[in-house]
C-alpha cells in the first residue's frame, strides 16, 4: 500500500499552491495507490485529478472530487472533501506509469513542483 502525501498552501497573492510529495514513487502492478491531498482552505468541490504522459496533453482522470469521466478506467476513484481529497488506483497497470496532479480549479498551467511521478515497475 502506498501513501502520496499532498499540501496546499496560499501563498502571498492569495492562490492555492500545491506541493506534492514525495517527487517519485514506485509500484508494482496490481498494488493499491493512495494519492492524498491536503488544502489550507476548502475547495468546495472543485477538485480534480489529472495523468500526464510524456508527450502527451494531461489527462482528467476525476472532476468535483468524485466524477470519472467517461473512459476512465473504474480502477481510479476520487473521494474527500472540505480540505481532504484522495485518488485511488485500485490496482496499478503498467500504463498508470505517469506525472500525477490535483487541482482546485480548471488546469491551466502546470507547474513544475507540483507533480508526483508514478513508475510502473
Amino acid at each position: 500500500l502506498s501513501f502520496l502525501y499532498l499540501i496546499l498552501y496560499s501563498d502571498s497573492s492569495g492562490q492555492i499552491v500545491m506541493t506534492q510529495t514525495p517527487e517519485s514513487l514506485a509500484a508494482s502492478p496490481g498494488d493499491r495507490v493512495t494519492i492524498n491531498c491536503k488544502a489550507s482552505s476548502s475547495s468546495d468541490t472543485r477538485l480534480a485529478w489529472y495523468q500526464q504522459k510524456s508527450g502527451q496533453a494531461p489527462k482528467l482522470l476525476i472532476h468535483s472530487v468524485s466524477t470519472r469521466p467517461s473512459g476512465i478506467p473504474d480502477r481510479f476513484s476520487g473521494s474527500g472533501g472540505y480540505t481532504d481529497y484522495t485518488l485511488t488506483i485500485s490496482k496499478v497497470e503498467a500504463e498508470d506509469a505517469g506525472d500525477y496532479y490535483s487541482e482546485d480549479s480548471p488546469l491551466t498551467v502546470i507547474q513544475s513542483n507540483t507533480k508526483t511521478s508514478l513508475l510502473c515497475t
